[in-house]
């Protein structure tokens, strides 16, 4: 395997630190974005409430046990163009850009996915949205897990369900709550179990993560519940929900496995030193 240098990673997370940065500002739609969820609430009906009532318990189930959303070890195999990819080990080898490219293969997919699922959901307007919430949220999950696994972490592992978990939760936040995301992110890559522990506690039953990505939907999904007219605001929501998480996931997962490498050589370097 090709062995990155010194200089190319810390170059590279640089700039993953300066997309964190960016990611913390206030944007308008952060603002503006949740103003009509007093309106929605009362013009929901109870059969979506409920989805989303189901959806929280799926995103526990996930998150304990993968529940029925755990992704096959094998898919890693179809975004590398290199047969001796089998295992999320051997995709843990591969050069940070191999790791991209793979990454981005999955975000492609499953970005078109979310398109003509969204296009199908919204055609029916608010009698089709309430499958569209469970569908979304597995679509999600899946395209964190097969992130996850282009960057060699196995989402098998419950600390790595407890990290995708994050992901969608710093996706959905606002700008203020994103930077104490970062930090819980690296509580559970190299903190104490305490700290792990501290971590899960905060997610409060995972009732937040879900509030909070129903909240960022605002507007954009009042819209989908026009019959019809749903259908393009249905695609383009679905697809641009799909398209931000999974910039999000390799940006993050990308982070973590260049941490890892650097802390590699330092380990190397300082053996050499003492040899």
């Amino acid at each position: 395997m090709h062995m990155e240098s010194r200089q190319w990673l810390e170059q590279e997370l640089e700039q993953i630190r300066k997309w964190e940065t960016n990611q913390g500002k206030v944007r308008i739609w952060d603002r503006i974005g949740r103003i009509p969820f007093a309106l929605l609430d009362k013009v929901t009906p109870e059969f979506i409430q409920n989805k989303v009532g189901k959806a929280l318990d799926e995103l526990g189930k996930f998150v304990q046990t993968g529940g029925g959303y755990l992704s096959s070890e094998k898919a890693v195999a179809n975004y590398f163009h290199n047969q001796q990819i089998r295992t999320v080990a051997d995709a843990g080898r591969m050069p940070v850009s191999a790791m991209d490219e793979a990454a981005d293969r999955v975000a492609g997919t499953r970005t078109n996915i979310a398109t003509v699922q969204g296009a199908s959901t919204g055609f029916g307007g608010i009698f089709t949205l309430s499958l569209d919430i469970p569908v979304l949220l597995g679509l999600q999950l899946k395209t964190l897990q097969d992130i996850a696994m282009c960057y060699g972490f196995d989402p098998a592992d419950p600390k790595e369900r407890l990290f995708i978990v994050k992901v969608m939760q710093f996706v959905t936040s606002d700008s203020h709550g994103r930077d104490s995301i970062l930090k819980q992110m690296d509580y559970l890559d190299g903190g104490s179990e305490e700290a792990r522990r501290e971590v899960v506690s905060e997610l409060k039953g995972w009732r937040e993560v879900v509030m909070s990505f129903r909240d960022r939907w605002g507007m954009k999904k009042m819209f989908q519940l026009i019959p019809v007219a749903g259908l393009v605001f249905g695609a383009i929501t679905n697809r641009n929900t799909i398209s931000e998480l999974a910039e999000a996931g390799a940006i993050l997962y990308r982070k973590r496995r260049i941490r890892e490498r650097l802390t590699s050589l330092d380990l190397q370097e300082e053996a050499s030193i003492n040899q």
